[in-house]
C-alpha cells in the first residue's frame, strides 16, 4: 500500500521537477470571455411603429457595443443582423462605403422618421454616424437610409467575429455587441 503510494507520488511530482504545470482537462477550450453568441443571421420579425431617436457606440471589457435608441416607450423593434459583402441603401439600392475589414448590415425594423414623414434622426442616408476608429473592434457605422419603416445600418468590423442582439426596454433600443475575438 506504501509503495503505491509512493509510486503515485512520484508520478505527479515528476512533471513539476522538469518545470512542467499541470493543465485542468478543457481549461484551453474555454471560449474568450465566455462569448459563444457565433456570427451567423439573428433575427427577431416584429416592426415597431415608434421611430429610432439615435446611436451611441461604447466600449466593454470583451466587446464592442452599438446602441439604436428608439422614440418612446413602445415594444423594441425586431431586427435583420448579418455579415454582408456590402450595405446598400434601401429601396434605391446605391453602395454604400463603409470601413473595416468585414460589415455587419443592421435593418432596424422600426422607420427613421415620425407618423408625418419627418425626419428623427439627423443623418441622411450614407452618413458617417459614430466614432470608433479607436474601438478594439468597430471601424465605422454608416446609416443607409429608411424605407417603408425600416431603418439600415452599416456596422464596419476589423474582422468578422461573433456578435448577439438584445432588445431593451425602459428605454426601449436595440442593441449589438461584437466580440474582440473568438
Amino acid at each position: 500500500m506504501r509503495r503505491r503510494f509512493a509510486i503515485v507520488l512520484a508520478c505527479l511530482a515528476a512533471p513539476l521537477a522538469l518545470g512542467v504545470t499541470a493543465v485542468t482537462a478543457g481549461a484551453g477550450n474555454q471560449p474568450y470571455c465566455a462569448i459563444v453568441w457565433g456570427s451567423q443571421l439573428k433575427s427577431a420579425p416584429d416592426l415597431a411603429p415608434t421611430p429610432i431617436g439615435g446611436v451611441r457606440v461604447g466600449q466593454h471589457t470583451c466587446f464592442d457595443r452599438l446602441v439604436i435608441d428608439v422614440s418612446g416607450t413602445g415594444p423594441a423593434p425586431g431586427y435583420i443582423v448579418r455579415y454582408t459583402n456590402g450595405v446598400v441603401t434601401p429601396g434605391e439600392g446605391a453602395p454604400l462605403t463603409v470601413a473595416g475589414g468585414a460589415t455587419i448590415s443592421i435593418q432596424a425594423l422600426a422607420p427613421s422618421y415620425d407618423d408625418a414623414g419627418r425626419p428623427t434622426v439627423p443623418w441622411r442616408w450614407g452618413a458617417h454616424v459614430a466614432e470608433a476608429t479607436t474601438f478594439r473592434t468597430f471601424r465605422d457605422l454608416v446609416f443607409a437610409g429608411s424605407f417603408e419603416g425600416e431603418s439600415t445600418f452599416g456596422l464596419g468590423v476589423r474582422a468578422r467575429l461573433p456578435f448577439r442582439v438584445l432588445t431593451l426596454e425602459n428605454p426601449t433600443r436595440l442593441v449589438v455587441d461584437v466580440a474582440h475575438k473568438w
